[in-house]
């Protein structure tokens, strides 16, 4: 079979969706500093659900299209991994509940399911890493990129001020790395 690319009008729309989702995930990561600490709960959710619903419009769209052109059902379906779909309808399940658990230092919960038990070990490791600086690369890269793109495209670099100094600096950075350069005069 002869590889083919996405269609332009389908790749730019692929594109508009994955970029605002990834503002959405910009948004999260805003809304979990401190400073904003009042309405966290409600505006993380907010942002995190209207991320994972446009990603889910995206790969329905990608879906519709390998439909359209015929790819086998049971393949399609594989490629959804459907058996890893959960439903945010039927709200935190065990798994979600052992991972808490363990991110604040509760107990264990009495439960012999081996996700639950991976997921409660999951989240001790998190805790215990929470106690260090968060000083991993791919993480700060990311957030410095978010932030400072969100920053530039609203022309608000004073809100980088209320992150962390070290990923403030790296998004100031990426901040004048999206500067337009002036053309330069004879």
């Amino acid at each position: 079979m002869e590889p083919t690319p996405m269609p332009e009008p389908m790749r730019r729309a692929v594109n508009q969706l994955v970029s605002e989702a990834v503002e959405r995930c910009q948004e999260v990561m805003s809304y979990a500093a401190s400073d904003v600490a009042r309405d966290w709960k409600r505006m993380t959710l907010y942002r995190a659900t209207d991320a994972a619903d446009t990603m889910d419009s995206v790969a329905m769209l990608i879906a519709a299209y390998c439909e359209h052109v015929g790819m086998a059902p049971e393949t399609l379906r594989g490629y959804l991994q459907l058996s890893q779909q959960h439903s945010r309808a039927d709200g935190p399940q065990e798994e979600d509940r052992a991972h808490l658990a363990g991110l604040l230092g509760e107990t264990e919960p009495v439960d012999t399911d081996e996700l639950v038990r991976m997921m409660y070990g999951r989240g001790q490791h998190q805790a215990q890493a929470a106690q260090q600086p968060e000083d991993a690369p791919e993480v700060l890269f990311t957030m410095a990129c978010l932030h400072g793109l969100r920053a530039k495209l609203c022309d608000d670099l004073s809100s980088l001020d209320r992150f962390p100094p070290e990923v403030a600096a790296m998004a100031r950075k990426v901040t004048e790395a999206l500067e337009v350069p002036e053309p330069a005069t004879a």
